[in-house]
């Protein structure tokens, strides 16, 4: 087939574009390389990038035209960069996405919509299923715009199936990690590997008792494309993440253990890092059995290998041969 992919220069867009190119498809990025890069890609032959952005609508229209189905994981992500640019990361997440969708349903073209596990905001759930409810915290405070953008998506997404039967797909992604992931944006697991191979301070934010779930991209990735080959799931959204659960405390631990690491855990106050009234759900893991029962979904990496995959990886980066 013939398949763009938002994004497509970015962790887990050029992962994805990986697979796709390895089983024969035809593969266009459009990607404006604010977080993604474009050494992401160039190993693949055939590849076409477009560097721009999913609000140049007649870009998009012109891409859109020429393939057979739209991967859409651009977006603003990050927690630096939600907190220090809210205008960027509302408006890219909304109408970036309004942009796709709009195009997509004019040439009738299939959609999958990456959101992320953050729309279930700061519930007191700790596992997170596709039809619980949202609590979302107050609107002065940067941190939930990422989540609330996210959510619009959705809801937008699903009207155009709904009223338009737009062929779409929406998938809540957990805290996927795995090499070509850098933490420059808040992305933990780098970041904790970086500093510990550094020796230097190993940051914790608050106080390391919050719990989260890391899936391997190379779990996530086959998910997205087998959701994308079924043609009767329009209209519905998934789960996808892993369902081993660890607090960021052990986390740090267990990456300073694996390292041989002589750094110390330092925690820091959620206002300091992030500016005042900072909000944080204390746990978040997906309910998987509706994904499951879809395509057989089950993440098959256990966190160990995750974080000997990332050690290697940020150990050849910082002492290259």
């Amino acid at each position: 087939m013939r398949v763009l992919v938002t994004g497509g220069a970015g962790f887990i867009g050029s992962h994805l574009c990986d697979a796709l190119a390895a089983r024969g498809d035809q593969v266009f990025v459009l990607d404006d390389l604010s977080t993604g890069r474009f050494q992401n890609i160039e190993h693949l032959p055939g590849v076409e990038c477009i560097i721009d952005t999913c609000l140049n609508q007649e870009i998009v229209r012109d891409l859109v035209r020429e393939v057979d189905v739209v991967y859409h994981l651009a977006a603003t992500v990050g927690v630096q960069l939600v907190v220090n640019h809210p205008i960027q990361t509302i408006v890219n997440n909304i109408r970036g996405t309004e942009v796709v969708l709009e195009e997509t349903c004019r040439y009738r073209r299939r959609l999958l919509i990456t959101s992320t596990s953050e729309v279930y905001g700061k519930g007191s759930r700790e596992v997170f299923g596709e039809e619980d409810d949202r609590v979302i915290g107050p609107t002065h405070r940067h941190r939930w715009c990422y989540a609330a953008s996210k959510a619009i998506d959705e809801f937008l997404a699903l009207a155009y199936w709904f009223e338009k039967r737009h062929p779409v797909v929406i998938v809540r992604l957990f805290n996927t990690v795995g090499p070509r992931q850098m933490g420059r944006y808040g992305m933990v697991i780098p970041n904790l590997v970086e500093q510990a191979l550094r020796n230097e301070p190993l940051t914790v934010f608050g106080d390391g008792k919050q719990t989260r779930c890391f899936t391997n991209v190379t779990d996530v990735v086959p998910a997205l494309v087998k959701l994308m080959d079924r043609k009767d799931i329009n209209g519905e959204v998934y789960n996808i993440g892993s369902t081993q659960s660890v607090s960021i405390e052990d986390l740090a631990k267990r990456i300073a253990e694996k390292t041989g690491s002589t750094s110390e855990l330092v925690f820091v106050p959620y206002d300091q890092a992030y500016g005042p009234g900072y909000e944080d759900m204390r746990h978040r893991a997906p309910c998987l059995e509706k994904i499951h029962q879809a395509i057989g979904y089950a993440p098959s990496s256990s966190l160990d290998q995750i974080l000997d995959l990332i050690i290697a990886e940020k150990r050849t980066q910082l002492n290259p041969a």
